[in-house]
């Protein structure tokens, strides 16, 4: 009986430290991003990840010499979850979508940035990475 009990609360306690560690461990600081910055980019989408903690959007630039000097891997700041709530699903970019993307670029140059606006080309439509009712950078 003792070892059963013990037994359960160690998987108890297992659980427990891994679904604490979980949001902890996966989250990270957007300090990389120069928030005083904003970029607008037009290309082509290449790949758009769904996933948590944040969604990626790879994007092939235009006038890039080739792909893979013109490949931006470009960080939603917010979950799906939160994404959902502005009108995002799994299916907003799809690869080979047309593009004009407004970022906040990292700070030491590479080709990467935070998200904040996506117009879809062939439609117009926009899609923000900010709550309803914020305003958006560039936007009227």
């Amino acid at each position: 009986m003792k070892s059963a009990v013990l037994g359960a609360l160690a998987m108890v306690a297992s659980a427990t430290m891994l679904v604490s560690a979980s949001p902890a461990d996966a989250h990270h600081s957007f300090a990389m991003y120069d928030p005083s910055k904003l970029v607008t980019l037009t290309g082509t989408v290449q790949d758009f990840e769904w996933t948590n903690p944040h969604s990626i959007v790879l994007l092939v630039v235009d006038g890039a010499v080739s792909e893979a000097d013109g490949l931006w891997s470009l960080e939603l700041p917010t979950s799906p979850g939160n994404l959902t709530r502005m009108n995002w699903t799994k299916r907003s970019l799809k690869p080979g979508d047309r593009v004009s993307i407004d970022i906040n670029p990292l700070r030491d140059g590479r080709h990467g940035g935070s998200l904040k606006k996506v117009t879809l080309l062939a439609t117009g439509q926009v899609l923000t990475t900010s709550q309803p009712g914020a305003v958006v950078p560039g936007s009227k």
